[in-house]
């Protein structure tokens, strides 16, 4: 064989490559995802990383989306605000992901949030405070209800039960912060005064005297506890161990997990809490428009987990659905045509609520979505309107 046969040949191989690769690289559509798999934020990271993984493999196996595969991106913050951000411009700069869903928590969203917009890539987040949507940024979204919802779920119960003066017990994390911000601002509209109120560290193991310093305030009738991880069942044990479980004790959507009540044991009955429609779906109405959805999310959940579900996989199943839907409906992955079609969705039906979105609401959900509910006998128990 000539030297110029071989060169023809090489070259043929090079081009043949380069287009099969070219023709692949068409046939996947990459999104990304950063998620706090590990460290004091795992229980929000864990159930939506597997959550992702299992949906993008289904989507997958079923042709994918308008026939092009899914790509799935995935890396782990473990909780630090810092790293999220590195990860973030890799997925940006080298992984050049077209769509990111993810951050477990408020702190990693806010660290992330700069990069995408600047990137102008669309971005899902899973945190709960209301500062990622508000004020409206481009290509920034969410699917958690937020805290100021939280806040205004609970007084609207406790208005409903004529308890009015309240004490707050807040988390110093971004979300117990930022909740405790939000419900001091909402609590006049309601009628709720703020008697008095007490903090904890992330890292703090006993609130027995911040606790002490409530039950010796005169006038209280109600406690909130805006805040996420073993904080808010710290919280509960001590609350219980003081004795003042007379004294209602209401929790955030911030502990809506099993693991909550397994941690918090005995001293969670009869703490009530707002949280989505999908831990209580079997116990939703048949003409409810979420049954449906929440009931078969726990089931394919569960049996492929062999864990209890939470919330916070279903913020996850929000936001991968929520994106594909926009795909779908952009016929493109061009990621500013994505976020116009995010941007424009309507009467999406997730675990969360139904969800309608806009140029001022990168959120779409209303009070309707949030379901008050009450622990009791380490259950679950959905609270009738009114009660």
């Amino acid at each position: 064989m000539t030297s110029l046969s071989v060169k023809s040949l090489v070259a043929a191989g090079v081009l043949s490559l380069a287009l099969g690769h070219g023709a692949s690289a068409q046939q996947t559509i990459k999104i990304g995802s950063i998620l706090s798999s590990t460290g004091p934020a795992s229980f929000l990271g864990e159930p939506e990383d597997k959550t992702l993984r299992m949906y993008v493999d289904k989507i997958n196996s079923a042709g994918g989306v308008d026939g092009r595969k899914l790509e799935l991106v995935v890396y782990d913050d473990g909780g630090d605000a810092n790293k999220a951000r590195t990860f973030a411009t890799r997925l940006v700069e080298d992984d050049k992901v077209v769509a990111m869903v993810g951050g477990s928590t408020t702190g990693t969203s806010m660290a992330m949030i700069p990069v995408f917009e600047e990137a102008q890539v669309p971005f899902i987040s899973l945190g709960g405070a209301i500062e990622i949507i508000d004020p409206v940024r481009k290509y920034t979204f969410k699917t958690p209800h937020t805290d100021k919802m939280a806040c205004e779920k609970i007084f609207e119960n406790l208005k409903q039960r004529s308890l009015t003066k309240i004490a707050l017990i807040s988390g110093t994390d971004g979300f117990g912060a930022s909740m405790r911000a939000q419900c001091v601002k909402v609590a006049p509209t309601y009628g709720i005064q703020v008697v008095t109120e007490e903090s904890y560290g992330p890292r703090d193991s006993d609130m027995t005297a911040q606790l002490t310093k409530i039950k010796n305030t005169a006038g209280v009738q109600a406690v909130v506890n805006p805040g996420f991880g073993q904080g808010p069942a710290i919280v509960t044990r001590n609350y219980a161990q003081l004795g003042m479980s007379s004294t209602p004790l209401y929790q955030s959507h911030g502990v809506a997990s099993k693991s909550f009540i397994e941690l918090a044991g005995q001293a969670a009955e009869g703490v009530r809490l707002p949280a989505a429609a999908l831990l209580v779906g079997d116990k939703l109405p048949d003409s409810d428009a979420q049954k449906k959805v929440v009931v078969d999310y726990k089931k394919t959940y569960e049996d492929a987990t062999k864990q209890p579900v939470s919330t916070f996989g279903g913020h996850a199943y929000d936001g991968l659905f929520i994106l594909v839907d926009a795909i779908k409906r952009a016929k493109s992955s061009d990621p500013k045509q994505i976020r116009d079609a995010i941007e424009a969705t309507k009467g999406f039906v997730g675990t969360g609520g139904v969800v309608n979105m806009s140029p001022t609401d990168h959120l779409g959900l209303d009070l309707t979505a949030f379901r008050m509910l009450e622990i009791r006998n380490g259950d679950w128990v959905l609270l009738a309107p009114g009660t």
